[in-house]
């Protein structure tokens, strides 16, 4: 364990680099947000983040992992590896709903004011640029491809109406849906025509019978995206998209199965065809490392800030970070970045996800990751207790032999 003294200086001197770059962290997090793009197509930002980091002395891999927008930079040369990550993508019509551009800048300023003093301190940042968390499951392509290796500690915070120790997460399975019927002219000859639509109906109103007798913590919702091409044809072909939510992984594949029988329910009974798809990857839930957690709301207290437990107030979601805290130590603080009662994915996020409070709250979510970053490398004890709890939970580092 360091010295307390040179572990103070250090943390000093990391919340100074902070203050330093504020304005370069707020600016990116506004130029992210005028500038929206879906995932694996976040080339802008990715151009922001990288170029800054590149400007700032780091060595960084851009298109890393085989991902045209993913990244990683590090810092540091020995020492206990810790990460923090970035998210950027945007939602479609809506764009930075879920405020992924204050993940891009509060994960920039933490990596950054970690790489200040992590030769100070025998430790070593990796900042990864992770695309695609809305659906794409950027985070478990690069888990998969290596990114994970070696991390002894994940960290990244998440904007919402509340400052919450964590997101009530929810594992997802996402289905998509094409039903086969046979064209006909609706008027002229109906009983000709094998009606796709139908099918479609028929397995959403089944979905909805079965939601009456699904535990109260699990979701499933699903749209059309296509539902045939004129009112004067029979559909021939109709197709849907579907998530389906559970709190374990082990709960969504069961329920995804209930759904995927009441769907196909909906094909028989109107004689058509139908194929089910499982979307890969699969999200699993969060299973947040508390002894990291502990050390970030200390942190967080510490600068001025309290963190509140999730057992009133709650942010229901599910994120590709569920599949990294299955192989590394890792948390998902949620901090307050609009106004309490604004929800996530709507307009009124989106707007506020460049108010003044919203800029606060990247310049104090990367100062807290950053101290507790510090944390990670200073205090043996730290990591210590969240590798016995991540193996105590039946987590087995990335890298690490699972077998004894």
């Amino acid at each position: 364990m360091a010295a307390v003294s040179s572990i103070a200086r250090a943390k000093e001197k990391a919340l100074k680099r902070i203050d330093e770059l504020a304005d370069t962290l707020i600016s990116v997090s506004h130029q992210i947000h005028t500038q929206p793009e879906l995932g694996f197509k976040e080339h802008i930002a990715h151009e922001i983040l990288t170029g800054i980091l590149e400007e700032e002395g780091l060595e960084v891999v851009k298109s890393a992992y085989g991902l045209d927008t993913a990244f990683v930079a590090s810092a540091g040369s020995r020492g206990p590896v810790v990460a923090v990550l970035c998210e950027y993508d945007a939602l479609p019509g809506i764009g930075h709903a879920c405020g992924h551009n204050l993940i891009a800048a509060a994960g920039l300023g933490a990596g950054l004011a970690a790489a200040a003093v992590a030769d100070d301190l025998t430790g070593r940042i990796r900042i990864l640029g992770t695309p695609a968390e809305e659906g794409g499951g950027g985070k478990v392509l690069m888990l998969e491809r290596g990114a994970f290796e070696e991390v002894d500690a994940a960290l990244m915070v998440h904007p919402a109406d509340a400052d919450l120790r964590s997101i009530s997460s929810l594992a997802v399975q996402q289905i998509s849906v094409v039903y086969t019927g046979k064209a006909a002219h609706a008027a002229a000859a109906p009983e000709a025509g094998l009606n796709a639509l139908d099918a479609a109906v028929l397995g959403y109103m089944n979905v909805g019978a079965l939601r009456q007798h699904i535990s109260p913590e699990e979701r499933i919702h699903g749209i059309f995206t296509n539902a045939g091409q004129r009112a004067n044809i029979v559909p021939e072909e109709t197709s849907a998209s579907w998530y389906v939510r559970s709190p374990d992984r082990a709960g969504v594949d069961a329920l995804a199965q209930r759904v995927i029988a009441c769907l196909e329910a909906g094909a028989a009974a109107s004689g058509c065809s139908i194929n089910c798809e499982l979307g890969q990857p699969v999200y699993n839930e969060v299973k947040d490392n508390q002894a990291l957690l502990d050390r970030y709301v200390a942190n967080s207290v510490s600068l001025g800030r309290e963190v509140h437990p999730t057992n009133g107030h709650q942010v229901v979601g599910s994120t590709d970070l569920g599949n990294v805290s299955y192989a590394v130590p890792a948390i998902h603080p949620m901090i307050k970045a609009a106004p309490l009662g604004t929800a996530i994915h709507t307009n009124d996020f989106a707007t506020a996800a460049v108010s003044q409070e919203a800029d606060l709250s990247v310049l104090h979510a990367a100062r807290t990751m950053a101290l507790t970053v510090v944390d990670c490398w200073t205090d043996d004890r730290t990591l210590e207790a969240a590798r016995a709890e991540f193996a105590s939970t039946g987590g087995v580092r990335e890298g690490d032999d699972a077998t004894p």
